[in-house]
């Protein structure tokens, strides 16, 4: 078994990151998704020293059910910004196993370029089993790509249906990549993830797709004049690109900047930004409540007991949680 390398001090991490040394960046990265306490403390102490140099990098989210070419088409988007003159950081969520915990870290062979050029950093993380495949530490990771200097930060999900929620939640501008074919994918997409984005891209417009394409995007379009805005001044657009020819990849980015310079003028991506900050402080308030609840003594000696007494139906939900948070508060427990 490969060792781990030492950890290094918090000056080391914090010189290495603004220096922009793509491995402390990664152990960085390693150090953040770390469940040790050390680590955690550690790596509390790091991001509030990397605090001034975050938040100047346009986050963008990018989400689509599984098969929809999302890797291809970050591949060819991220090399296009590369060679605009930006830096860019993909954090991948990968879709973790339920029976073994295990995490498909694919996402480096699929984008092929993107992972091998030294401009940008790629980085798969395992969701970890957290709600929508979100990964644990994302936020964080994505503080340190920003104070590494990244300004383009993308974010892919899993795409199944769960986490758009919480990705839309930690980013600018939310993209969703929809499948060519017939009406299919208005049926395939829940209308809370089409109400999140920012823009819909219909992918795979080449080739014997191409027709398809342009029937989905114009039933897009009309679904877009019916669908409340997330934001006032924004109208959510749709497209047909592919990603794996590039075609609509530089209208694509057109709209974005339109829509990050008219959030920035108006104020609305500073007051988006502290909303998310909020957000997250409660969603971390609500985490760490949890583990010190499962964590009590006499919640966990008395846990299994009230479960069973759930399932078999002897005790109600709302009795067992009463009986838990008394435990919970009792001082003397």
């Amino acid at each position: 078994m490969t060792s781990r390398p030492p950890r290094l001090t918090v000056e080391a991490y914090e010189r290495g990151i603004i220096n922009g040394d793509l491995g402390t960046l990664a152990r960085a990265v390693t150090l953040i998704e770390s469940r040790s306490n050390e680590d955690r403390q550690i790596a509390h102490n790091l991001l509030q020293r990397l605090l001034p140099y975050t938040g100047r990098a346009h986050r963008i989210g990018i989400t689509g059910v599984p098969g929809v070419g999302k890797s291809t088409f970050i591949d060819n988007l991220g090399m296009r910004l590369l060679n605009a003159g930006h830096r860019v950081a993909v954090l991948a969520i990968d879709p973790t196993s339920h029976i073994s915990g295990g995490s498909i870290l694919g996402d480096k062979t699929r984008m092929q370029r993107l992972s091998l050029d030294p401009r940008a950093f790629v980085r798969p993380s395992p969701s970890g089993l957290s709600p929508g495949g979100v990964a644990r530490r994302t936020r964080e990771t994505m503080l340190l790509c920003e104070a590494a200097g990244y300004d383009i930060v993308l974010v892919e999900t899993v795409g199944v249906g769960q986490g758009e929620t919480a990705v839309a939640d930690m980013v600018d501008f939310f993209l969703v990549l929809v499948l060519p074919g017939s009406g299919d994918e208005l049926q395939g997409i829940k209308k809370g993830v089409f109400e999140l984005a920012d823009m819909l891209v219909v992918n795979k417009a080449d080739g014997v797709g191409e027709r398809q394409a342009r029937v989905a995007l114009a039933e897009l379009n009309a679904a877009l004049r019916y669908l409340p805005r997330k934001r006032a001044i924004w109208q959510p657009r749709a497209l047909a690109a592919s990603g794996l020819m590039g075609k609509g990849l530089d209208e694509l980015w057109a709209v974005i900047e339109e829509h990050r310079h008219l959030l920035t003028s108006t104020g609305e991506l500073a007051a988006l930004r502290a909303t998310q900050q909020r957000t997250w402080l409660w969603t971390l308030i609500r985490e760490r409540l949890e583990d010190a609840f499962r964590n009590h003594p006499g919640v966990a000696a008395s846990l299994p007991h009230l479960e069973h007494a759930v399932e078999t139906g002897t005790l109600t939900s709302s009795a067992a949680a009463d009986k838990l948070l008394a435990i919970f508060r009792c001082q003397k427990c």
